[in-house]
């Protein structure tokens, strides 16, 4: 039998935006509430944080008759199959995980924030705490996909939360021939609706059928690794490593991460990133 391949499926036109899914994810993870200011809409949250993983994004469209409908849609970590913050990392503090999980090791992080400045979805912050002394140092967080749970056999929690079957998780293949035959259903009333799973950076594990255009929901349309980040991690950084050491490599890769991994540098082709 072959190894099991695994999907968060996101169908956004079963979102009815009541934010269990934001609730289950605080609870879960013990994450601190964080005080927001109005900034003009329903939405409860500007943008994904340090201490908030998931935010349900509300956006108006206006229909063929005139009126207009909510575009919701549950916004978190990714999961890219080739990640830009895993690559991105000096220290080898991101990775994979067998249930297609992008995870940080807080052990290993030095909070440096290459990962935040090259994520792909301008999802990766960085949290800041106090030792004992009361020194400040910084962590990178995001969402995990509730890989904890996932080694208890259990659901992701904002999964469980769903109330509207929005938030799906288990065997890729299976899912994803059903979100096919839920793209068909929905075409009519949207007609630019599609399956969201970029191929340039390998495809995702939090896949999206989306109501409209990736841009409309502040998405890239058709993201990509740049080539520097790939000479980075997959030659340079091993080779280097080996030669110099890892304390020289840090400093090398301050450098590079700085001259190389900018978002504002031209390998990402003015890419979108997450509305806020």
């Amino acid at each position: 039998m072959g190894v099991t391949e695994y999907v968060k499926f996101v169908d956004v036109t079963k979102c009815d935006g009541c934010r269990a899914c934001m609730v289950a994810c605080k609870n879960w993870n013990d994450l601190p509430a964080e005080n927001e200011g109005f900034h003009g809409s329903y939405q409860s949250h500007e943008k994904l944080t340090a201490n908030t993983w998931n935010v349900i994004t509300f956006m108006e469209q206006e229909t063929k008759d005139g009126g207009f409908e909510w575009l919701f849609r549950h916004m978190s970590c990714l999961h890219c199959g080739q990640a830009a913050c895993e690559k991105a990392c000096p220290e080898s503090a991101i990775s994979h995980t067998e249930f297609g999980s992008v995870v940080i090791d807080a052990d290993k992080c030095v909070g440096c924030g290459y990962c935040v400045q090259n994520c792909t979805f301008d999802v990766v912050k960085l949290a800041t705490y106090k030792d004992k002394n009361g020194k400040e140092y910084r962590k990178a967080q995001k969402c995990t996909l509730c890989t904890d749970r996932l080694e208890e056999g259990l659901q992701p929690a904002c999964v469980t939360s769903c109330h509207t079957d929005c938030l799906v998780f288990g065997d890729r293949e299976k899912i994803l021939k059903e979100a096919e035959a839920r793209l068909a259903k929905v075409k009519d009333r949207f007609p630019n609706a599609n399956i969201y799973n970029p191929e340039g950076i390998g495809g995702t594990t939090t896949v999206y059928l989306l109501a409209d255009k990736p841009s409309v929901y502040g998405l890239p349309e058709n993201p990509k690794i740049p080539l520097s980040q790939i000479v980075w991690k997959d030659y340079a950084q091993p080779i280097g490593k080996a030669m110099l050491g890892v304390t020289t490599m840090a400093v090398v890769g301050a450098f590079v991460s700085n001259s190389l991994f900018n978002k504002k540098d031209s390998d990402k082709g003015g890419h979108d990133h997450e509305q806020k």
